[in-house]
């Protein structure tokens, strides 16, 4: 018989089996020969044991039991295949029907993606790309970064001023018990910089080589270290050195330092790469605002619970990659937050739900559009990804050239295509400034001097 289908709430369907005794005589044959090849039986070789011995030996439900895993297995598999159904995790089963001579009745439910039931169409242009001017402030404080980064440090005998920098040697005590990392020698504050305890700079102003000084600040209440947060802390400092900070003026000499011509050369040179910069920047928000207006003008039905937990737990570990990435700690992190892991997972839920309809759009974009990835397209991405690992070992390099990670790859491909496609008609003028970054990057890989700053290549 043909499986009864059925869709559930919650994007889930149930597949009901009925698989009759003829239908299922291979697989209690194989179940006979399995239990007579694990099993002893007198007289007979393992594997061998006839259908009638192994009853005896183990009893009839034992058999058909051992039978009902592979019809299972089977039947679901062939029914997913033919159905075209795109399922998520292993499937719930449920025996309906188990007696020894006759039809086996069981039940599969398994969630599946979502689908889309109305598809929000892009036929032209629905968003701008809106670059920020660049303001001639925003040179300024580009040049006085590059100034920072060439400040000479000359010591002083003077008092510390807001200007100045100070080595000093730190303890911080809670009733009279130093702190966990509560010490510190030679620690450097830039008193003109906030120090993560508020205050703390403006403690220092005034002091000179070799005085000490004893206060009481308030721990912020969002320290990670919680026993601390929003506690009198008795810090103890002494000053071992003063170090006056003194700035390049701008002038053609410190451009050329730079190894640019003149002043003037180099403002143009930023107010490029700023409005270069704007311009990625305002190309990305165009990106995510073409693709929240077509999925909130789509509907879908409704996300598994199970792709909404894993959404979830992605988007906290990219949160966590990125965090570390800066040199920093998921747990302070949470901590400054006062949430948990969990509570994290809980809020990204929305976001989640977005994400995995954004998915589900982009692949009606690639299938409607007939767009696809060619096997010489493929070999020349495999290639390059065996190229970047040659390096690796032999493991990391054949899962790649696996047919799994093949497949993989190629969902990826047809997935960038499909956004390429929708960017195209969906955000004006796309194309154009497509060909103007391509332009920008090809130029920067022709010349090889370049200005040592932020966002300061030499052009």
């Amino acid at each position: 018989m043909e499986p009864i289908i059925n869709q559930l709430p919650g994007s889930k369907v149930e597949l009901k089996f009925t698989v009759s005794v003829q239908e299922a005589q291979p697989y209690i044959e194989q179940a006979v020969e399995g239990i007579s090849a694990n099993k002893q039986i007198a007289g007979f070789r393992p594997g061998k044991a006839p259908y009638a011995e192994i009853k005896k030996a183990v009893g009839e439900m034992a058999i058909w039991e051992f039978a009902l895993e592979h019809v299972v297995k089977a039947w679901y598999v062939k029914t997913v295949l033919q159905q075209g159904l795109e399922t998520i995790g292993s499937p719930e089963i449920a025996v309906d029907q188990l007696t020894p001579g006759s039809d086996l009745k069981f039940t599969c439910t398994v969630a599946v993606m979502p689908k889309l039931q109305k598809a929000e169409e892009v036929t032209e242009p629905i968003v701008e790309v809106k670059v920020k001017e660049v303001k001639d402030s925003e040179v300024d404080q580009a040049i006085d970064d590059l100034r920072k980064m060439r400040h000479q440090e000359i010591l002083t005998e003077q008092q510390a001023t807001k200007d100045h920098m100070v080595i000093i040697d730190l303890e911080m005590k809670k009733d009279n018990v130093i702190l966990e990392g509560g010490t510190a020698k030679d620690y450097r504050v830039y008193l003109a910089e906030e120090h993560y305890i508020p205050n703390f700079s403006e403690k220092l102003i005034g002091l000179k080589k070799g005085e000490q000084k004893t206060f009481v600040l308030q721990f912020p209440k969002d320290h990670y270290q919680k026993m601390y947060a929003g506690k009198d802390i008795d810090f103890d400092v002494k000053v071992k050195d003063v170090y006056e900070i003194k700035l390049p003026e701008v002038n053609d000499e410190f451009a050329k330092s730079l190894g640019i011509e003149s002043v003037q050369v180099l403002r143009d040179i930023l107010k490029k790469n700023i409005t270069s910069e704007n311009e990625r920047q305002a190309m990305e928000k165009a990106e995510i605002e073409l693709l929240e207006t077509v999925v909130s003008k789509s509907s879908f039905t409704e996300t598994p619970e199970i792709l909404i937990k894993e959404e979830a737990r992605r988007m906290v570990e990219e949160l966590k990659r990125d965090i570390e990435s800066r040199g920093g700690k998921m747990e302070d992190y949470l901590a400054s937050l006062k949430k948990s892991v969990d509570q994290m997972r809980l809020e990204f839920i929305p976001q989640a739900i977005k994400r995995v309809q954004t998915s589900v759009y982009v692949r009606h974009v690639a299938k409607e559009n007939k767009l696809d990835v060619t096997d010489a397209e493929l070999d020349l991405e495999i290639d390059r990804l065996l190229d970047v690992a040659k390096d690796q070992d032999k493991d990391v390099r054949d899962q790649i050239a696996s047919p799994e990670y093949r497949d993989y790859v190629r969902t990826v491909m047809r997935n960038r295509k499909a956004l390429e496609f929708l960017k195209e008609k969906g955000i004006k003028d796309y194309k154009q400034m497509q060909d103007k970054f391509a332009k920008e990057e090809k130029e920067a890989a022709e010349k090889h001097g370049h200005v040592h700053g932020p966002d300061c290549h030499h052009e």
